[in-house]
C-alpha cells in the first residue's frame, strides 16, 4: 500500500537521487509514453500501443515480471490463492488481461476442458499467450482467449462464469473503464459468483503516473461497486501475501451463498462488509502437481516489486 504521492515532483526528485541508474530508463519512458499519448486519444487504445510496445521487447516484462522465476511464483501466487478461496475444477471463469498466462496455465490446467476464458486489449500479449499453451501442452484443455476493445463483455452470454479474475488490471486503468466494468459485470455471473480483482492501493492522495499506474482509495472502489448495485469486501487476507496490491471481491447471491465460496480467514476489522467465510471444497494437490510440472507446488518467494521512478509498480 502506498501513502504518498508518486507523481508528485517531490517525490520523484527524492527517488531519483536516491536511484540515479534508473532516470535513462525513466526519460526513455515518458518520452515514449506522451508519444503514444499523442496517437491515442482513448485510453484503451494508448495503452494497447504500451502493450505492443512492451510485448515486442519481451512478454514477460510486458506483464511485469522480467525473469522467469518470478513469473512462475506470481502467477502461482494468485492460482493457490483462489483454489484456496473455493476454485474448483467445474467453474467456469473468466479472467480479464489474462495476459500471456502467468497465472492463467495454472487455471488452464486445474479447470475443466472448455472452463477457462482469458480476455485482453492486447492482441500481442494474445500471441505471446499461445505460445505459452504450446510450451505447457496446455491445448487439449481448450481454453478460450478472446481480443476486447472495452469492459462491456459484449460478446460474452449472460451468466457465464462462476468466478472472474483480474489481477493488475485497474492499477492500470482510470475510473470510467473501472466503472464500465462494474456496470457489465453483474450480467455474465451466475448467482452464487465471485469477482476479484487487484488495484495499487492508496491512503492518500489519488492520482496516477503518465497515465499507466492508477493509485486509489479502498473506499473509492468499494463506494463505486455499491452505485452500480454490488457489493464489495477489501480481502485481508491478500495483504500478508507477498505482493504490494491489494484485492477486493465482489459478489453475487445466489442459491450457492458466499459461504460456499471461500474467503478465508479475514480476521482483521475492515473497509466494507465482512463475511466469515469457510474454506472451500478440497483438491489433488498432487495431482495438479502431475498437469503442471514441478513448480506448481514450489513455495512463493519474495515477490517485493522494485520501484520505479514516480510509480514504483511494475506490470504485476
Amino acid at each position: 500500500m502506498h501513502n504518498h504521492n508518486r507523481a508528485s515532483v517531490l517525490h520523484q526528485l527524492r527517488y531519483a537521487l536516491g536511484h540515479p541508474g534508473r532516470i535513462p530508463g525513466h526519460l526513455r519512458r515518458l518520452a515514449r509514453d506522451t508519444w503514444l499519448r499523442l496517437g491515442n486519444r482513448d485510453h484503451v487504445a494508448y495503452y494497447r500501443a504500451v502493450m505492443r510496445s512492451d510485448t515486442a521487447r519481451s512478454p514477460r516484462a510486458a506483464v511485469g515480471t522480467r525473469s522467469y522465476r518470478r513469473w512462475v511464483a506470481l502467477g502461482k501466487m494468485q492460482f493457490d490463492y483462489l483454489v484456496r478461496h473455493g476454485l474448483r475444477p467445474e467453474h467456469r471463469m473468466l479472467e480479464i488481461g489474462c495476459g500471456n498466462l502467468r497465472a492463467g496455465r495454472l487455471f488452464i490446467g486445474y479447470l475443466d476442458p472448455g472452463n477457462y476464458y482469458g480476455i485482453d486489449i492486447s492482441p500481442d500479449i494474445l500471441i505471446a499467450a499461445q505460445d505459452t499453451l504450446v510450451s505447457y501442452d496446455l491445448r487439449d484443455r481448450l481454453p478460450y482467449l478472446l481480443p476486447v476493445k472495452d469492459l462491456r463483455f459484449a460478446a460474452l452470454p449472460d451468466q457465464a462464469f462462476d468466478v472472474v479474475h483480474a489481477h493488475s488490471v485497474f492499477s492500470h486503468s482510470p475510473l470510467h473503464v473501472i466503472e464500465e466494468c462494474f456496470r457489465n459485470v453483474g450480467r455474465i455471473m451466475r448467482p452464487g459468483g465471485w469477482f476479484d480483482f487487484t488495484f495499487d492501493r492508496t491512503e492518500g492522495r489519488e492520482h496516477h503516473v503518465l497515465r499507466e499506474d492508477f493509485y486509489y482509495r479502498a473506499e473509492t472502489l468499494i463506494d463505486l461497486a455499491a452505485e452500480c448495485g454490488l457489493r464489495a469486501t477489501l480481502m485481508d487476507d491478500w495483504e500478508r501475501l507477498p505482493h504490494r496490491q491489494s484485492k477486493i471481491r465482489i459478489t453475487f447471491p445466489g442459491p450457492e451463498t458466499s459461504e460456499d465460496h471461500a474467503a478465508g480467514d479475514l480476521d482483521r476489522p475492515g473497509e466494507a462488509v465482512r463475511e466469515q467465510e469457510r474454506p472451500g471444497a478440497g483438491w489433488d494437490q498432487a495431482g495438479l502437481r502431475g498437469r503442471l510440472g514441478p513448480e506448481a507446488g514450489r513455495a512463493v518467494p519474495d515477490l517485493a516489486e522494485e520501484s520505479r521512478i514516480g510509480s514504483g509498480a511494475s506490470r504485476d
